[in-house]
């Protein structure tokens, strides 16, 4: 017999359905990226989710989440390019590189201009060696690199390229009209815009090194993520607002379809005869373009059946196929955000 005393207890269990589509959420600040994407699948009871990219607890923003069949296309969202706005505080150094960390040092911030502001981030652009920080999900002997740096374990980092579109001061106000009070540390607000593996937290952290009083991230806001470039997201509030005074079926409506995150990859289509060779595991003769390069699998209609993979003589071979793509006529609804 369940115990009143235990909520968890109490909780209905969550009947999961099979669901298909892309949820663009905003995440809060608080939550791991996977507490946030378990959070979503139980609200829209979907049987399998995703998300593309982790972000902190500390950041906000754009966190795609991917529900069934859409799950075959998020490890390629993973390496989309990204950008950020974000606050970098000055003076302050923390174990973690940003504020949920324990501060490390502290040292007074030198007279700073904005011709020597912007010339401090120019050097963190295009292709770069950043060493990323040691508390990230990382992995190194299959365990993350922040348990064992909680454990105190040293962690020595190696530096990796990385790319860097764009880092772009907005506002440095507090520090150059001398107004703060208390001692407090001045700030920084940044715009970033950046590729796969990227660190906010580590260009923040260097720049703050490059300028000579060390920095950490106090805020870190997600504002797009490829091909998302102005997306409509849906706050965790607000979803289960829906949910609770207009029903699972208005819900559902949130979701975009696969479709939508495929724009990324270049486009074949195939007919309903090539789609059924495909589904079966059987490449198709060429010559089909680009060659040497993943592309999305489309049928005549526009749906997508799925990635493949194009060789080097424009043979197309399966990859990752939605569970529909071998079927003519058949038709899976997938719901379009009102």
């Amino acid at each position: 017999m369940a115990s009143p005393n235990n909520p968890r207890e109490r909780r209905p269990r969550t009947v999961f359905r099979r669901l298909d589509g892309i949820l663009l959420l905003d995440k809060p600040q608080g939550l791991s990226s996977n507490q946030a994407l378990q959070r979503v699948r139980h609200l829209f009871r979907a049987e399998k989710g995703g998300h593309t990219g982790s972000l902190d607890p500390l950041a906000t923003g754009l966190l795609p989440v991917c529900f069934g069949e859409a799950t075959k296309i998020a490890g390629g969202l993973l390496g989309a390019r990204k950008a950020y706005e974000t606050v970098a505080r000055l003076g302050v150094v923390t174990d973690t590189d940003d504020a949920d960390g324990q501060v490390l040092r502290e040292r007074p911030v030198p007279p700073l201009t904005i011709d020597a502001i912007d010339a401090a981030l120019k050097t963190f652009s295009g292709r770069i060696q950043q060493r990323p920080p040691i508390y990230s999900a990382l992995k190194r002997g299959g365990e993350p690199l922040y348990l064992k740096a909680r454990r105190g374990e040293t962690i020595e980092m190696e530096p990796r390229e990385v790319e860097v579109h764009a880092f772009d001061l907005l506002n440095a106000a507090d520090l150059l009209d001398g107004q703060l009070e208390n001692g407090a540390s001045p700030n920084l607000r940044l715009h970033v815009e950046c590729g796969s593996g990227t660190y906010v937290r580590s260009l923040v952290r260097d720049l703050g090194e490059l300028l000579g009083c060390g920095a950490h991230v106090a805020q870190l806001r997600r504002l797009w993520v490829d091909p998302f470039r102005e997306p409509r997201m849906w706050t965790l509030a607000a979803l289960e607002e829906l949910r609770e005074q207009a029903g699972e079926r208005v819900l559902d409506a949130c979701l975009l379809p696969i479709e939508a995150g495929m724009t990324s990859w270049p486009e074949v289509r195939v007919n309903a005869a090539q789609a059924q060779r495909l589904g079966r595991g059987q490449g198709l003769r060429g010559p089909y373009p680009p060659r040497g390069l993943q592309v999305a699998i489309l049928d005549e209609q526009g749906r997508g059946l799925g990635l493949g993979d194009v060789d080097a003589e424009g043979g197309l071979h399966p990859a990752r196929l939605f569970r529909w793509a071998a079927f003519t006529g058949g038709h899976i609804d997938t719901p379009h955000c009102p």
